[in-house]
């Protein structure tokens, strides 16, 4: 590849200190609508036959009886259930709007507008003093964000585990799709655990880069995820002629990634771009589905986990799987 784009912002390594992902949960919008039924319903900008053409045939919405909370509630539950005490907790949404509960009128002042989306979830599990932070500005590079906040939280603390979740609904009065981009998505809320005890996937590395500009063109998207990938695998002193990858790109721009695996060269396991045509883009939970699909016990097997998220940003991650995935197991 010819004139290759400048290095990421950031390289970071996981070397000095060992922090591992697992107890992968998700869960998706229980509306299912096929694209005509999304076009009829007026939740596409864009005509079916555009969206299709990306591979897109379904998606998962809220239903009349769903909020962001609800859907939220149902990973986070499970994983309190795994560890009752978390040391932390750290959100993150793909949309600024899914931060904040609901806010009050305006007339009320600026406090009823300071309602955080996790207070009202810990307030629906009655966990209390337990710290927590929150992002939104990386987009749908949630994955990396919650890894990122956690691993400071981890990497000086002998403590529990950190519980990292993600979510968002569609915001009131948008549609499910993109107009220029043709990306659709579902409405999704995910988590896992990140903490100290081998289990599940070793966080190795990660890359992230961040422009002003508006519009990436796809060539540098590209060009980026190719360089910021070899960049890592060198840092890593990971030879990759010698070792397998499955490779987790999000469910978006699906002509994009075949020319990343044919330009990385690797000896690759099946690319998990997984479910677009059935889930559609799951904003920042999709890394966190196909973690937890792809993985087979099988010690040192390494995973590339690819983000593109609004802001922009790109972000990537490389990761080994442990023998054991779930706590306990």
């Amino acid at each position: 590849m010819s004139e290759s784009p400048s290095p990421p912002a950031a390289i970071l390594l996981f070397t000095s200190v060992e922090l591992y992902l697992s107890g992968f949960e998700h869960q998706l919008g229980r509306t299912s609508r096929d694209l005509a039924g999304l076009k009829a319903a007026g939740l596409l900008c864009n005509e079916v036959a555009e969206i299709a053409k990306q591979g897109y045939a379904h998606n998962f919405g809220i239903g009349e009886d769903e909020d962001l909370l609800s859907l939220a509630s149902v990973p986070f539950g499970r994983l309190l259930q795994r560890c009752p005490q978390p040391g932390a907790l750290v959100f993150h949404h793909s949309y600024a709007a899914s931060a904040a509960a609901h806010p009050g009128p305006a007339t009320d002042g600026f406090m009823p507008h300071a309602q955080y989306f996790p207070a009202a979830l810990l307030r629906r599990f009655e966990l209390d003093h337990v710290p927590y932070f929150g992002s939104f500005a990386t987009g749908c590079t949630g994955l990396l964000s919650l890894i990122l906040t956690a691993a400071g939280l981890c990497a000086f603390s002998q403590g529990a585990p950190v519980v990292c979740l993600t979510a968002d609904v569609k915001p009131p009065g948008t549609t499910y799709d993109a107009r220029r981009e043709k990306i659709l998505t579902s409405d999704c809320a995910s988590g896992f655990l990140i903490g100290r005890e081998p289990r599940g996937y070793r966080a190795l590395g990660i890359g992230f880069y961040s422009t002003k500009r508006e519009l990436v063109p796809l060539v540098e998207i590209v060009k980026r995820t190719v360089q910021m990938v070899r960049g890592l695998t060198e840092a890593l002193a990971i030879d990759c002629t010698q070792r397998k990858f499955v490779l987790h790109y999000p469910n978006i721009f699906p002509s994009a990634w075949p020319m990343v695996t044919n330009y990385l060269r690797l000896t690759s396991e099946p690319q998990a771009l997984d479910g677009l045509a059935e889930r559609a883009h799951c904003l920042s939970s999709d890394p966190v589905i196909t973690l937890a699909k792809w993985h087979l016990g099988q010690p040192g097997r390494l995973h590339v986990v690819v983000n593109f998220g609004s802001g922009l940003h790109l972000g990537v991650g490389i990761f080994s799987e442990e023998l054991r995935h779930e706590p306990g197991a």
